[in-house]
């Protein structure tokens, strides 16, 4: 009889053991409408972060990434919130090309990366979803709204490669800054000059920018030198190997590229009606990506955010 007593004890004082457990684990640290973000979830954003730019789990890089983690949280709930306003479906193609993308053509070790890391494959793929559902969202939106006159197109590529036979590709990695009224924009522009300089450019995209190339230390690859907008061009084709250019002020926002490496190739004109489709459509993503922001800021004006 005693013994049972006990093991009942034992067993109600365990079952309170894992109540504490999960309600620590899912404390609440911020409300945003009807959706609430959890220490969990933001632990298991910076981890990811962080194993997916096979970056060193370590206090000081999760420090470097709370801040950006937990604004990044902060958009998903808004997105989702809208989107939740709709009848929007999951396109399981596009999720499946952006997860081959992300992973290299291989999901399932995308996947056995997440497992032996403890994070949650489900609370990412279900970011995914979100963000290409926010995408075609937009889309439906704007898209009458945009407006790219070729004319003026073909003349900015006409005076980018007048009297020139080659045609320059760059590999480029960024940091954007997002700027509004409540910052001011030297200090901002200082402040990242100063995270470069002690940090180093990748670990200030890592920590810092509010690009999707974040994760990836602000990395984004080769890009045609005739498919940058006029005064990024010519910014770029100035600096040398390794250099970071001074701010690139655009809407909204401010950019810092930083030259990996250049090559050149012989131009024809096969070659320059493919770069013109590419400027076309680099302006309409441009163009996309603003209205984006702007509706997002929006939302979050006129959406109740409690920090617990």
């Amino acid at each position: 009889m005693k013994f049972n007593k006990f093991f009942l004890t034992f067993v109600v004082f365990l079952s309170f053991l894992k109540i504490l457990k999960e309600n620590i684990k899912n404390n609440i640290i911020i409300k945003v409408e009807n959706e609430i973000i959890t220490n969990y979830e933001i632990k298991n954003k910076i981890l990811t972060s962080l194993v997916l730019a096979n970056k060193e789990i370590n206090q000081q890089n999760i420090n470097s990434l709370k801040s950006q983690s937990l604004e990044a949280l902060i958009q998903f709930k808004l997105k989702k919130i809208e989107l939740s306003k709709f009848n929007l479906n999951n396109d399981p193609i596009r999720t499946k090309d952006y997860l081959n993308k992300i992973s290299s053509n291989n999901i399932e070790n995308l996947k056995d990366k997440f497992k032996k890391n403890n994070l949650n494959y489900d609370l990412f793929l279900d970011e995914i979803n979100t963000q290409l559902k926010w995408q075609g969202y937009i889309f439906k939106i704007y898209s009458n709204k945009i407006e790219i006159d070729e004319s003026i197109i073909s003349n900015e590529l006409n005076d980018i490669i007048k009297n020139e036979s080659n045609i320059e590709e760059y590999e480029l990695s960024e940091i954007e800054i997002l700027l509004d009224e409540q910052k001011s924009s030297d200090q901002e522009i200082a402040r990242i000059k100063k995270l470069i300089d002690k940090k180093g450019f990748e670990e200030t995209a890592l920590s810092s920018s509010s690009s999707d190339s974040a994760v990836n230390k602000g990395y984004i690859g080769w890009i045609n030198g005739k498919s940058l907008s006029i005064n990024i061009y010519k910014q770029i084709k100035g600096m040398k190997v390794g250099e970071i250019s001074k701010p690139i002020f655009k809407t909204n926002s401010a950019l810092f590229l930083k030259l990996i490496n250049k090559k050149t190739y012989k131009s024809n004109n096969t070659n320059l009606d493919e770069l013109k489709k590419n400027l076309i459509n680099q302006r309409k993503n441009e163009l996309f990506n603003l209205y984006s922001k702007s509706h997002l800021s929006k939302l979050r004006n006129t959406s109740l955010i409690e920090y617990k």
